[in-house]
């Protein structure tokens, strides 16, 4: 063999010599810690406003040209006060139409009245006919329900007028105005929104995920925003159906059970309230893994001293912790820190206790 295979030669063995000493096998010290569940009731927090229970959009029942307004928005009104007024004029010429209607209808009236008692008296001295008599007291019937028809129209015509008037339907706040002077207004548009000074909500947007939590059966704490100890209780009076497509929210209504004074219209509160108690176990962060896109933990077999990757069920994360509900059984064992360049089956020397 010449000298540069022997050196080839020598050269191999060195390194077939050296590759048992590339894979590591030693076992890796880490931090361990046993799985332990209990009862975690979680709260919510969220930021809304107070609105009035009840909110009443007002509209004339005729159209015209709206003459004056005589309230603002945040001003206080009260039951049957005018808060607008239409141009009347073209109201008032037909209750002076159906009123002369009733005049004539009067008329009418007495004519055909003077008309029966005539032919019941030529009746009775044999001087008039059946049919005459039977002709006046048609003619009578017809005249009293002509009559009352006018009086019906001429009402009527006086409650079209009574509509050129905007009046509240209850004490109340004025929270929209959409009334001008001058403005052509049409039937039914809307002219006021009057939020009634009877029991008032706490509005929230809520996201669509709390609502596959199971709420606790307490009530909702709702506490002003700018001052925590203005607070009171109340609980869901409403939901919404639908979910907003831009936020991903739903809106939902808290009926207080008493409104401080503090808590006025629009002011911002907070909802505090608490799902119902779920079986947690509450894990360190760094014991987090990922397997196939899912959370994972590294479980100790304490007879191989080896490790295996699982997945596992994070209910949410906590502020250094994640809550896990299912992948793991009780007493079992993790590893709680080192889970750097750990792989299925690796060997790991057991630290016990939490991480740090």
């Amino acid at each position: 063999m010449t000298r540069s295979g022997k050196m080839m030669l020598a050269a191999l063995l060195l390194s077939a010599t050296a590759l048992p000493a590339l894979a590591d096998d030693r076992a890796r010290p880490v931090r361990i810690a046993p799985v332990h569940f209990e009862e975690r009731e979680q709260s919510v927090t969220i930021t809304g406003e107070v609105v009035a229970r009840v909110e009443t959009d007002l509209s004339f029942r005729v159209g015209g040209r709206i003459t004056g307004w005589f309230v603002d928005v945040g001003g206080a009104v009260k039951e049957g006060q005018i808060l607008a007024r239409l141009d009347p004029e073209e109201q008032k010429a037909d209750v002076e139409a159906a009123e002369a209607g009733v005049r004539a209808a009067d008329a009418q009236l007495k004519l055909a009245r003077a008309n029966f008692d005539r032919q019941k008296s030529l009746l009775n001295d044999g001087i008039s006919t059946r049919r005459d008599f039977d002709d006046a007291e048609t003619a009578l019937r017809t005249a009293e329900s002509a009559r009352e028809a006018a009086i019906a129209q001429r009402d009527t015509a006086k409650d079209v007028l009574s509509y050129t008037e905007l009046r509240a339907p209850a004490d109340g706040i004025v929270t929209a105005r959409l009334a001008e002077t001058g403005q052509v207004a049409q039937a039914a548009q809307t002219m006021f929104t009057i939020a009634d000074t009877g029991p008032r909500d706490a509005v929230f947007d809520v996201y669509e995920s709390l609502f596959f939590a199971q709420p606790s059966k307490d009530g909702v704490v709702v506490a002003l925003l700018s001052d925590d100890r203005v607070r009171t209780t109340g609980n869901v009076r409403e939901v919404s159906p639908t979910i907003d497509a831009q936020t991903g929210t739903v809106r939902v209504k808290i009926a207080m059970d008493k409104t401080p004074p503090e808590m006025t219209l629009g002011a911002s509160v907070v909802g505090m309230g608490s799902l119902a108690p779920r079986r947690v176990a509450a894990v360190p962060w760094q014991a987090l893994s990922g397997v196939d896109g899912k959370p994972a933990l590294w479980i100790v077999d304490k007879a191989k001293n080896t490790v295996s990757l699982r997945p596992v069920e994070v209910l949410s994360f906590e502020t250094g912790s994640a809550l896990v509900t299912a992948g793991v059984e009780e007493g079992e064992t993790y590893v709680a820190d080192g889970t750097k360049l750990l792989r299925p089956g690796q060997s790991v020397t057991a630290i016990e206790g939490a991480a740090q």
